[in-house]
């Protein structure tokens, strides 16, 4: 018989590469991960992952495994909502980690629209961005994520998510006032080729959305100036420090004395939010009001 909490600590392996990190996310020791892992080879009869200097790989047979895991999760989250919703599961706390933006566009005015219509939940914000709250979900460290698509991240057919989309919208152009295009209606992002740029560090997902519209135009942006901060990337074009694209809605209540916003030409590039559960939880009589209330924000922007 397959111990079922040793199939939570084959996918943390699977998806941290390492035992040390997989032992992190589950507040575990690497001896302990790797004792299990060591019992579950012995319960299966399967050699399911290598060991190397570089990292964990499951074998052939341990990506067999994993794939039954990750339905066999599903369906204990399944389980657990259904057994939640009959003895009510009117009450309880729900975990949300979202990016700064996202938590004043649509989880903040949810949290408003549920003391109103599910009084008995709770909800409990984590600020973080979408390359971290995503391990958090599938490490069962919160029960929402909230996200930017970004290069690398589980696609929407993952099956251990379930992907619910919430809004998308543009990067408009933020220039210095002095700037040599600050007078054009749109901005063609190819003529900002020889600027210096002001952006996310790398592994902030609006880094990848700019890197990439950057490269569909032709160009590797210079990345003079660096922050995750919205506020500051707009302050250091003010202070002509270089260009930047930055999302629509972080403009928002933002100094814009500085500065002169402009649409770019053409397709603009676009900040894709969605909201990430464990695939199955979802209908967890908790979980799926918040999904609802976070849908009904999202519509109204």
């Amino acid at each position: 018989m397959i111990d079922v909490r040793r199939l939570h600590i084959l996918r943390a392996v699977a998806d941290h590469r390492t035992v040390t990190a997989a032992a992190a996310a589950l507040f575990l020791t690497p001896s302990a991960v790797s004792q299990q892992l060591t019992a579950l080879e012995q319960e299966t009869g399967h050699r399911l992952v290598d060991r190397g200097a570089k990292g964990v790989r499951l074998t052939p047979a341990g990506e067999i495994l994993l794939a039954h895991t990750n339905t066999v999760l599903a369906q204990l989250e399944r389980a657990e909502a259904e057994l939640s919703a009959f003895s009510s599961g009117a009450a309880g706390t729900v975990t949300i980690a979202a990016f700064a933006t996202a938590i004043g566009q649509v989880v903040a005015p949810a949290m408003t629209r549920l003391a109103g219509t599910a009084p008995g939940i709770r909800i409990r914000v984590q600020d973080a961005e979408g390359d971290a709250s995503m391990p958090m979900v599938l490490d069962r460290q919160v029960d929402v994520a909230i996200a930017v698509e970004y290069r690398g991240a589980p696609p929407a057919d993952d099956p251990r998510l379930t992907h619910v989309p919430l809004y998308a919208e543009p990067f408009d152009a933020v220039l210095p006032v002095g700037h040599r295009l600050a007078g054009a209606a749109e901005v063609p992002l190819a003529d900002l080729a020889k600027d210096p740029w002001i952006g996310q560090h790398p592994g902030n997902p609006c880094h990848d959305v700019v890197v990439m519209a950057c490269e569909n135009a032709g160009f590797q942006p210079l990345l003079a100036h660096s922050s995750d901060d919205f506020r500051a990337v707009v302050a250091l074009a003010g202070a002509d420090a270089g260009v930047a694209l930055v999302p629509r809605s972080a403009l928002r209540g933002t100094d814009l004395s500085g500065v002169v916003v402009r649409p770019v030409e053409g397709v603009a590039a676009t900040r894709r939010v969605f909201a990430a559960v464990r695939r199955g939880a979802e209908e967890h009589p908790l979980i799926a009001p918040v999904l609802a209330a976070l849908r009904e924000e999202a519509r109204e922007l």
